[in-house]
């Protein structure tokens, strides 16, 4: 983070609030979308981004907001609210683009409980790199599916977790995050670990084996899919259609 701009980051579950301080400009603009890059991608319920000790020091800094809240709308489909900006940032968010993809509210308070009330449905699970990781993923899709009363979709994305849970077992050999939300119309699914490398076909391709179905079959049932860095490793991510 740049010496002109900090930022302390709270994880408040179900709300993540990053208070930043400091000088937000053209410079110190890039170190904030990294921070806020971050934050997304541990997928928490909401993000709240506070504002209340930055000084803008140039109107155009604040489509990094902007950047962000597209991205957090996309995948990891986290609410993203700003809050208590200075009069001058809050005029020019209102006047530029970036106002119109932001939610902006005039504290902390007020933005933590419009955030929370905007969260999609999570099912959250921790898995070991074990051999019956591809099972407890496919009871995870169960149980979600059920809840949510996805039944069409359970069969498609007890396949794609199952493939990417067992790229995690064969390859990176870590413990997992594994995540699911429900975004009507999209179901997405997201599996943690800690490798930083890449995503990996399952070897010969053979489809009686767990996990061995290959990521083909993960290309051609989701919507997207796609990896992002997250801290020492990456996050897989996939999004199925769920109507």
């Amino acid at each position: 983070m740049s010496s002109r701009i900090s930022c302390q980051v709270c994880d408040e579950s179900p709300v993540t609030v990053v208070r930043l301080s400091g000088a937000l400009d053209l410079a110190t603009m890039r170190p904030v979308h990294q921070v806020l890059d971050r934050c997304l991608t541990e997928q928490p319920d909401a993000l709240v981004v506070d504002l209340g000790s930055v000084t803008v020091r140039d109107r155009l800094a604040l489509s990094v907001f902007a950047a962000a809240a597209r991205q957090a709308a996309d995948w990891p489909t986290v609410p993203f609210v700003l809050c208590a900006p200075p009069p001058d940032a809050a005029r020019w968010l209102a006047e530029s683009t970036a106002g119109r993809v932001v939610s902006v509210r005039q504290d902390c308070a007020e933005a933590t409980r419009t955030a929370g009330a905007a969260a999609s449905p999570r099912l959250r699970a921790r898995f070991e790199p074990v051999a019956g990781a591809c099972r407890r993923a496919r009871e995870l899709v169960a149980d979600a599916c059920g809840r949510w009363n996805l039944p069409e979709v359970a069969g498609p994305a007890s396949v794609v977790l199952s493939e990417l849970v067992g790229n995690v077992v064969r390859h990176a050999g870590t413990p997992m995050r594994v995540t699911l939300t429900l975004r009507r119309p999209y179901l997405q699914i997201a599996v943690a670990d800690g490798s930083r490398g890449a995503l990996r076909p399952a070897a010969g391709n053979d489809p009686r084996a767990e996990g061995g179905r290959g990521l083909l079959l993960v290309r051609e049932l989701a919507q997207r899919w796609g990896s992002s860095p997250a801290g020492d490793g990456k996050v897989v991510w996939a999004i199925l259609p769920a109507t």
